[in-house]
């Protein structure tokens, strides 16, 4: 039976599994049989997953509608050495998430719309999704957020960016202006280079 539930997927939704021809008795089958598990109404664990896990796998499938933020994001791009307790997630102000996994914690962060619809990309790693603000925007949600990231852990973030050979400066500014800290990205700037 578990043939069935491909062993590279980690997590699967009640939209992608009744799309494949599963009816819910067959589901459930699944789930007494110890192949799935139902973490929330629309999302099942597949237990014999047997690909490279990752903590961002977690944070799409409780809340798909969040996108990976701040230090999450910088370890991400390796921006930092620091290592954060928790799963940053933004969702959108308004938004509301109910049921969050023991492990691995997540922390909810919540965004204006303009702040959380700007950059936002999906990494799909062979159907093993999960949404993270490109790097542009990771940064300067660092800066805009510097206060509660620390001010130690900013400059470490920036330096690094600026030392990549991938940054696009010309898009930081425009974020930075957009999400109303160009002026303090400037002064960092000025001292930094």
């Amino acid at each position: 039976m578990s043939e069935m539930i491909a062993k590279d997927r980690k997590f699967y939704s009640l939209n992608e599994l009744r799309s494949a021809g599963y009816s819910q008795y067959k589901i459930n089958q699944f789930v007494n049989s110890g192949i799935l598990e139902k973490i929330n109404k629309k999302t099942y664990e597949n237990l014999e997953f047997s690909g490279d896990d990752s903590d961002y796998y977690y944070a799409y499938a409780y809340v798909p509608d969040g996108v990976i933020c701040l230090m999450s994001a910088a370890v991400f791009y390796n921006l930092t050495t620091f290592r954060p307790d928790a799963i940053d997630v933004a969702i959108p102000r308004k938004a509301k998430v109910s049921t969050l996994p023991e492990w691995p914690s997540i922390r909810i962060h919540y965004y204006t719309d303009n702040r959380f619809e700007k950059g936002i990309q999906v990494i799909d790693n062979e159907g093993n999704k999960f949404r993270i603000y490109d790097i542009e925007k990771t940064v300067c949600d660092i800066i805009f957020y510097r206060e509660d990231v620390g001010i130690e852990e900013t400059k470490e973030i920036l330096k690094k960016y600026l030392d990549s050979s991938t940054r696009d400066l010309n898009k930081l500014i425009r974020y930075a202006e957009e999400l109303k800290c160009g002026d303090i990205l400037k002064t960092y700037l000025e001292v930094l280079v």
